[in-house]
């Protein structure tokens, strides 16, 4: 089973955007993430990009440039990424400043977490809280 030695997470939720380009504009932007790669197509799509926020990472692309992916995500729903943040208050009012729709203000949870939901300009929703459960090595 692969580990993350090296510091490299080993999950990287993956999402195809109608519009990538105005999806990493706001997933940097609102939500806090740094671009760490975007390769576009000679059309201007987004064949690949990759997004960190703290040690972990999304990758993302634009819907329809075709292949296999692209094929098996056609009639896929939207999706819900959980993302792991220090200080829940401050990014919640920077995603409102940048006109995210909040979907849930920040929260205190039951299981110790404090959380807030958006959804981003396609529909995904993205929770950002303080949860992070220790993972068995």
């Amino acid at each position: 089973m692969a580990g993350t030695s090296g510091g490299r997470p080993s999950i990287y939720p993956a999402l195809l955007y109608a519009d990538a380009k105005a999806a990493i504009k706001q997933l940097t932007e609102a939500f806090g993430f740094t671009e760490l790669a975007v390769y576009e197509g000679e059309d201007g799509s987004v064949t690949h990009a990759e997004l960190v926020q703290g040690n972990g990472a999304v990758m993302l692309g634009s819907k329809g440039r075709g292949g296999v992916f692209d094929a098996a995500m056609k009639d896929a729903g939207r999706t819900g990424v959980y993302v792991v943040v220090e200080d829940v208050d401050a990014h919640h009012r920077r995603a409102v400043e940048h006109g995210a729709e909040i979907l849930m203000p920040p929260t205190d949870q039951d299981y110790g977490s404090r959380d807030y939901m958006a959804r981003d300009a396609e529909g995904n929703v993205w929770t950002f809280g303080t949860y992070a459960p220790e993972l068995a090595g």
